[in-house]
């Protein structure tokens, strides 16, 4: 095609030596190249909705992500400034002044479309993983916008090469000499890419992740991670914004393993009045036995039993056949160390669900019978006296 542009162009100069250096002619022939330009331009957008069509009617679902209507009237939009750069120099010549500057303007067209087109398939790709559970990602876009970023950079060195006269490499060695000063400028992207990339290699965290942070009054649902920002909705609605590097640097209690292990912690105590706390008599145990209230270890004898070690024993015994209860997991009821305000018996468990409402729901139905039952064992909540008890002292 070359060789056939230069012989049309031999046969012209020497049948007219002056038709290429008129301006009527260079207008036309510019007209000409606009209206080539122009025609490719639809041709290529023909044969990408063509090809864009195909993609959309296959089976698989990664390439309608990837090559989407935006990708193809990118690189629709990069046809014709090739067009140009590629007949422009058969038509006028490299040395050709009054066509230089469009030579000039149609090279800075054609790097901005491939930086372009480069950062829509970036963008493009991010989106197929985000959409696929099977290849969500951790937290890599921030590592996607670090390739975009270099790849604006590059094209940026490239352009100021382009339009100074001078090599990327003279560039880069300029900026160079000025490394202290970039890096003080892009400290918090430089840090942030650096966090990124090490919540991502560790699998410290994703979207969808509970986090809490106490030192920043953070306690919610990640919904971004981004090369500078993490952003976190708390149970309240608000949206905290903490830099990504925060999270190396500081320490972040991560519910996730807690979420995937299949059960939700439960540890509460009831405070017991101490003076309620006796033997009873073998009336009152087999009451309790007639009400299914009283569970005998295989080592109990006939002696006289306390109430709040059967009570124990039955909680344990109902904590063990309660169907909300994980019984894989650890469960107990222990006392713990008597305090002014009473005897804590604390009831440790694992709830089956770990959403939060219904953990609540759960944790509420058992306590709900642990204060309805104690009465039955003779013990009683111990409670600081107010009003309503107050009443009752003569």
């Amino acid at each position: 095609m070359a060789d056939m542009f230069d012989r049309i162009k031999t046969i012209v100069e020497s049948v007219a030596p002056d038709f290429f250096h008129s301006q009527l002619t260079t207008l036309l022939l510019l007209l000409c190249i606009a209206v080539v330009a122009v025609a490719a331009y639809y041709l290529t957008k023909a044969v990408l909705m063509l090809f864009e069509h195909v993609i959309l009617r296959s089976p698989t679902e990664w390439d309608d992500d990837l090559l989407n209507v935006r990708f193809t009237r990118a690189v629709s939009q990069l046809s014709p400034a090739l067009v140009v750069s590629w007949i422009l120099p058969h038509l006028f010549g490299d040395g050709d002044r009054s066509v230089g500057w469009i030579d000039g303007v149609t090279s800075l067209y054609i790097l901005w479309a491939i930086v372009y087109i480069i950062v829509i398939f970036l963008d493009n790709l991010y989106a197929a993983m985000a959409r696929r559970e099977q290849l969500r990602p951790y937290a890599v876009k921030g590592i996607f916008q670090m390739f975009k970023l270099i790849i604006i950079g590059v094209g940026v060195i490239i352009a100021l090469s382009l339009l100074i006269g001078k090599t990327p490499i003279a560039i880069l060695t300029a900026l160079g000499a000025s490394a202290a000063v970039l890096s003080l400028v892009f400290k918090d992207t430089i840090l942030g890419l650096v966090a990124s990339i090490q919540l991502t290699a560790n699998k410290m965290l994703e979207r969808g992740d509970w986090i809490t942070m106490p030192g920043r009054d953070l306690n919610g649902e990640v919904i971004d991670v981004s090369l500078t920002t993490v952003k976190v909705r708390n149970w309240d609605n608000s949206v905290t914004t903490v830099p990504p590097y925060s999270l190396i640097t500081e320490s972040f209690r991560n519910y996730r393993p807690m979420q995937l292990s299949g059960g939700r912690r439960v540890d509460r105590a009831i405070f017991i009045d101490v003076n309620t706390v006796r033997f009873l008599d073998k009336a009152e145990i087999a009451s309790l036995e007639a009400d299914g209230l009283l569970v005998r270890s295989s080592d109990t004898d006939d002696r006289r039993e306390v109430n709040l070690g059967l009570l124990r024993g039955y909680l344990e015994h109902f904590l063990s056949t309660h169907p909300d209860v994980n019984p894989e997991m650890t469960y107990m009821v222990r006392q713990l160390t008597p305090t002014q305000s009473g005897l804590p018996l604390q009831l440790y468990f694992f709830t089956r669900t770990t959403v939060w409402v219904e953990h609540e729901h759960v944790a509420a139905d058992i306590f709900d019978h642990v204060y309805a039952t104690i009465g039955r064992f003779g013990l009683s909540v111990f409670q600081t006296p107010a009003g309503t008890d107050l009443s009752r002292v003569r």
